[in-house]
């Protein structure tokens, strides 16, 4: 036999191969209960989901929502030629009214300001005509998406707990409007916009896309099998122990409380991965019998002599996948672990269970060598002696292409931007979806859909501080006069609108005495109007909240953000000392997402450079010579700086769900490297 094999291994081997029954009754009850908790597993695609818990901002945010809900919140507009029109008018009402009978949905729209503005003002039912001149005398409706070119918005509050809930009322409003829609007139069209749509479809896209990769993954197998082995039993043990670390794997997660979400989706498809190279390396260096000694004996040999390097190569890969734990992107951060739990899992399997099944299924050996054999034959001797016939021109093209795909990467200063970063929801989506065009449209008609909550908290009872709503309103004027901010909503926007509703125009006055009265009238709005609370806490009257719509792409990040709300406060706070006892702080899902954009770049650079470490140590540990192995993980690199060429080519962005393609890439072509290396220096040495 070419090669060696520890007698310690061949020992411990010889064990597992006896107790074959045993291991195999072992997994067999260890299969269902994995399969069963697998099952449980649920998904999360929340911002919340996003951020590690010991965040700043995420630690603020959450106290913030033990005051305040931020909930779901989507738009349905009604388009038509004319919408205020009298029989368009009357549709949206009618939709409306079928729309609030749906459980856990609150609806507000114009015409709700419309009608109370007729009681408060005794006035009798008018014309259609009153209505649009109502809706149109403001910009507050505008701003808010209620009405605009072409359409009138109906706005949806979903009171939901969970995503089950959330597409339980989704398909309820979609069965109302289902008749609607099938005959629409005077209306043109219902457009959905807003998060619950765009979450409820990643996350649907996403289980039907690991319904689709499984199966696929499972051909793959399949003819990989047959291809190389053309043995069903040898099919079966494969089949069995990929089953096993696949299920024992998501249902680790489980137990330790994991969720899937848009990254970690792709957790069993990288065990499975990992898995089957372990299995093809040990099966094929086992069919591969040089007729000297029993299969038995052969059998012991193989899995011993394959033993440190598919163990290397697993456990490195294992130690680079847990370095991403210093990502602050949660998901990233619980994949990195999971999958490292899952590789020690799938490294025990491939070592027990496929002994076992080899020796109870008397997988074979090659007597004689398929045509595929005979092809790859040829093909291993033959690219050898091109490539280094070839060998200079080989490497100039390879160096072109990796300085390319660094350029692609990072970029040139003043000439090249860098790879763009993205982290709305809808760069997951594909552009010629009606979903993310009318999205796309309606951010663009309401100057954005990005939303912030700035959190303001007083002495007890200071909300209702006259001088403090003043500043307040200062405050809002102050942020809404910057040409990125679409809107402001908070404690004085629910004064404006009554103002406007009893036909004294949309601005607060300015004058500090009118106040008093401002501060009373809003007193009575909170015991009167449920929905007001939602920007001031009631039980203390010490926190107030304030919505600010935004787009997103106009802020660099975070601390402009920031900067932005703090010059803002500054500003009023210099003409209104009452705001000088309170404090403000910006907080909330919104924030939380664009901070998702500052932890990505760290995620590539420090997990990439941890695993590239990891696996140069398990280079040297297994071979002994650093240089030699770092020679050996430039294919590695040249892989990756190519795949960031191919992704700007093609305009595949980094985002969440690929800002890991450098560590993937390198953490799977280490695994070939070890094993080549490995047998390269064996048979070297013989």
């Amino acid at each position: 036999m070419i090669g060696s094999a520890p007698a310690i291994l061949q020992r411990l081997f010889r064990v597992i191969v006896a107790w074959r029954w045993q291991v195999v009754l072992l997994y067999s009850l260890l299969l269902p209960a994995g399969i069963y908790l697998a099952l449980q597993v649920k998904t999360d695609n929340s911002i919340d989901s996003l951020i590690v818990e010991d965040d700043l901002d995420y630690q603020e945010s959450q106290a913030f929502r033990k005051i305040f809900t931020e909930g779901e919140h989507a738009i349905l507009l009604a388009e038509a030629k004319d919408p205020f029109a009298a029989d368009v008018v009357a549709k949206v009402k009618e939709i409306e009214r079928l729309l609030s009978q749906v459980p856990r949905v609150g609806t507000f729209s114009a015409f709700d300001l419309y009608e109370r503005a007729r009681v408060l003002s005794a006035g009798t039912p008018g014309a259609p005509g009153d209505f649009r001149a109502f809706a149109t005398g403001t910009r507050m409706f505008a701003k808010q998406g209620l009405v605009g070119k072409g359409f009138i918005g109906i706005a949806l509050d979903l009171q939901v707990a969970d995503t089950a809930q959330r597409d339980e009322t989704l398909a309820a409003i979609d069965r109302v409007l289902a008749p609607i829609e099938a005959a629409p007139a005077p209306l043109t069209r219902i457009r959905r916009v807003g998060g619950p749509y765009v979450d409820s479809y990643l996350e649907t896209e996403t289980g039907r896309a690991s319904m689709k990769y499984l199966p696929l993954f499972g051909l793959f197998v399949i003819i990989v099998n047959l291809t190389l082995y053309r043995s069903v039993r040898t099919l079966f043990a494969f089949l069995l122990t990929l089953a096993v670390c696949a299920s024992l794997t998501v249902g680790f997660a489980r137990l330790i409380g994991f969720h899937f979400t848009i990254v970690s989706s792709l957790v069993p498809l990288t065990i499975l991965v990992t898995a089957t190279a372990a299995l093809v390396y040990i099966q094929s260096r086992f069919a591969e019998h040089p007729g000297e000694g029993t299969i038995d004996e052969h059998q012991i040999f193989t899995l011993a002599n394959k033993f440190v390097a598919t163990t290397a190569s697993i456990f490195a890969a294992a130690i680079g996948f847990a370095a991403l734990a210093v990502s602050g992107i949660r998901p990233i951060r619980d994949m990195g672990l999971w999958v490292a739990a899952g590789l020690v899992v799938t490294w025990v399997v491939v070592f027990t269970l496929f002994p076992a099944l080899q020796k109870i299924l008397a997988t074979p050996i090659l007597r004689q060598r398929t045509a595929s054999g005979h092809l790859l034959l040829r093909l291993f001797d033959t690219l050898p002696r091109f490539t280094y016939h070839w060998r200079w021109p080989i490497l100039v093209l390879s160096t072109l292409l990796m300085i390319t795909g660094a350029i692609a990467l990072t970029g040139i200063p003043g000439r090249i931007s860098p790879m763009k970063l993205e982290t709305d929801s809808l760069a997951y989506i594909d552009k010629s979806l009606p979903l993310y065009e009318d999205t796309r449209r309606f951010e663009e008609a309401i100057s954005g859909l990005s939303a912030i909550q700035i959190w303001v908290s007083t002495p007890d009872g200071g909300v209702l501080d006259p001088g403090l709503l003043l500043g307040l309103e200062e405050f809002t004027r102050e942020l809404e006069r910057d040409r990125r901010v679409g809107s402001v909503a908070g404690p004085t926007t629910l004064l404006a609108w009554m103002s406007y509703a009893t036909g004294q125009g949309d601005r607060l006055a300015a004058d500090p005495a009118a106040w008093e009265g401002l501060a009373a009238q809003l007193d009575q709005i909170l015991l009167e109007e449920p929905a007001a609370r939602a920007y001031i806490d009631i039980n203390s009257l010490a926190n107030a909240r304030l919505t600010m719509i935004h787009r997103g792409s106009d802020f660099k990040g975070v601390g402009e953000i920031k900067q932005l709300v703090r010059s803002c406060w500054d500003k009023a706070g210099s003409a209104h000392p009452a705001l000088g006892a309170s404090r403000v702080r910006v907080v909330g899902e919104g924030l939380l997402q664009a901070k998702i954009a500052e932890y990505m770049v760290p995620t590539l650079t420090e997990s990439f450079a941890l695993t590239a470490g990891i696996i140069f140590v398990a280079f040297l540990i297994v071979f002994r010579s650093g240089a030699a192995r770092l020679m050996a993980m430039i294919p590695s690199v040249f892989a990756i700086l190519v795949m960031f060429l191919v992704m700007r080519v093609i305009g595949i962005p980094l985002n969440i769900a690929t800002i890991l393609i450098a560590s993937t890439v390198l953490g799977a072509s280490e695994n070939d490297q070890i094993h080549f290396f490995f047998h390269f220096q064996e048979r070297r040495n013989n």
